[in-house]
């Protein structure tokens, strides 16, 4: 490993950063240095710029995969290297707006009727109603669930986050009453 690298680590580590988002970070900056041939810490602002039309353009990466690689090397040049922020010149790419799918009354009677049992049903709307990950629902207990405040108490879900669901409403009053046979 070197210098660099497990400075980069070290740094990682210090904020709490996840193991994904290390690995990722650390990638991106290992593969910055490669496509030019030198270490990191000799490249300049303009390779940075090069290497980002190289993502954008020749890789085509998608906006995401680009955020995530310039927050990486924004990293890595401002608390690994030490160098002033304003001289790392890396603009983020707009990313594309995109409108929610929305599901008609049919498409949602059909999805509420696909269910074949009550646990089912509640799950699947509980789904739909939130828009929670799967994983999330997976660890709702009882006790997450304020019905009289129509709330739902996330918690741990993605990037170890609590958070408050309160796009509910309807979804609780309608399972209240039949939550004693889940």
């Amino acid at each position: 490993m070197t210098r660099l690298r497990k400075r980069m680590l070290e740094e990682l580590q210090r904020r709490n950063y996840s193991p994904n988002t290390t690995r990722a970070y650390l990638y991106a900056v290992e593969e910055f240095a490669r496509y030019f041939g030198k270490s990191q810490d000799k490249l300049s602002q303009e390779q940075l710029r090069q290497h980002q039309l190289h993502l954008l353009n020749d890789r085509k990466l998608t906006v995401g995969m680009i955020v995530g690689r310039i927050a990486a090397l924004r990293f890595f040049f401002v608390r690994v290297l030490r160098r002033p922020y304003r001289q790392i010149d890396l603009i983020y790419p707009k990313r594309p707006e995109r409108l929610p799918t929305v599901l008609s009354q049919e498409e949602v009677a059909r999805l509420r009727d696909s269910a074949s049992n009550l646990l089912d049903h509640a799950m699947l709307m509980t789904l739909y109603a939130t828009g929670m990950r799967r994983a999330e629902l997976i660890r709702l207990k009882v006790e997450d669930v304020d019905s009289q405040r129509m709330i739902l108490h996330i918690r741990q879900g993605k990037g170890n986050r609590d958070r408050e669901e309160s796009h509910a409403d309807g979804l609780l009053q309608e399972v209240s009453g039949d939550h004693r046979r889940l």
